[in-house]
């Protein structure tokens, strides 16, 4: 399945039906009356959260979505039927924003989570509707409502625990494919992840890692790949920064990337941060205890040497990641408790 993690769509809710003139005509009968009923209401337009996907993937081939018309109205006093209703059924994590693609609408983070992007017409009154004991035979009744009509953008950004960032081949996917069982792309030359990929770390201490495209100097300003895909990682808690020690300068790179992070903006340089010393199985003892000490005093943090091929220190940094999200998790011990009232009884 292709991933797709924006699309812009025309949605348009349906029309309400016209109300109907019609007049009772029975034997015997000499003055029926009206007897003309109301149109049936349009139908809606709903997004709803659903479980089961992580792409949008199916509004590439499909951007309209119209809802049906109410039925008109007919004699008798039958009301027209209602027009179905229709609903999108997006991911969770998916932004929803007005055409200028900046006004959010709705951030759907929970499944079951329902908003109405278009509401349906309202059915137009027959000519019972009008009838009073100065107006006994009404002869007119009132269309039906139109509906509504707008273009929408849909943004998917993926909700994990943990985001892997770094510059291209810094062993991201490979460390993904490692710890978890997902299956990305992975190849000896740069920018071989095309599309977020999301894994699952099982094992003792359970959660979501989400590797991203790699970032190059300028990735800010559309250099690359660009920064669109940072938004995948903003809900993440915690960011693993995945550093290819094998590069000419692993203190540079590091530099590079909290650069482009603090550019983006949106708290991505404000989320704890975990570094991790990649491909040290193909360092020298001096190379490697060199390396450390100067990506630790770029990052100004001690960095987790590890390598995906040979296990090296991989458990030892999962451990520390889950610890890191566990305390995420934990609740702010300074936040005020909402009192829950109690029920009422007689």
């Amino acid at each position: 399945m292709k991933f797709l993690d924006q699309a812009k769509v025309y949605v348009r809710s349906g029309d309400g039906g016209a109300g109907a003139v019609s007049f009772r005509r029975e034997k015997f009968i000499e003055y029926g009356g009206p007897d003309g009923g109301g149109g049936g209401r349009g139908g809606d337009v709903w997004a709803e959260c659903v479980d089961g996907l992580n792409t949008l993937i199916d509004y590439r081939y499909q951007q309209h979505f119209k809802a049906a018309k109410g039925g008109h109205g007919m004699g008798k006093d039958r009301t027209g039927a209602g027009g179905a209703d229709v609903v999108l059924k997006l991911p969770i994590g998916t932004q929803i924003f007005e055409e200028d693609n900046e006004t959010l609408i709705a951030d759907l983070t929970e499944v079951g989570e329902r908003v109405l992007l278009a509401r349906g017409g309202n059915g137009g009154f027959g000519n019972a509707h009008f009838k009073s004991s100065t107006n006994r035979a009404p002869r007119h009744a009132n269309p039906g409502a139109p509906g509504e009509e707008r273009w929408l953008w849909l943004r998917l950004k993926l909700i994990a625990d943990a985001g892997l960032v770094g510059l291209p081949n810094a062993g991201k996917s490979t460390f993904l494919a490692a710890v978890s069982a997902a299956k990305p792309k992975i190849a000896d030359y740069p920018f071989t992840t095309l599309h977020p990929n999301l894994g699952v770390v099982v094992g003792g201490h359970d959660f979501v890692l989400a590797d991203i495209p790699g970032l190059i100097e300028g990735a800010h300003e559309g250099a690359g790949i660009g920064d669109r895909f940072l938004g995948h990682i903003e809900r993440c808690r915690v960011l693993l920064h995945l550093v290819d020690g094998t590069g000419d300068d692993p203190a540079a790179a590091y530099r590079t990337v909290q650069d482009e992070l603090m550019a983006y903006g949106h708290g991505l340089a404000d989320k704890p941060e975990i570094v991790a010393l990649t491909k040290v199985d193909a360092l020298s003892p001096e190379d490697r205890a060199a390396t450390i000490r100067a990506l630790a005093d770029a990052a100004d943090a001690k960095p987790s040497p590890v390598s995906a091929v040979t296990g090296e220190g991989m458990p030892e940094l999962l451990a520390r990641v889950a610890r890191e999200i566990a305390a995420e998790r934990e609740p702010d011990p300074n936040a005020v408790p909402v009192e829950t009232p109690e029920p009422w009884h007689p």
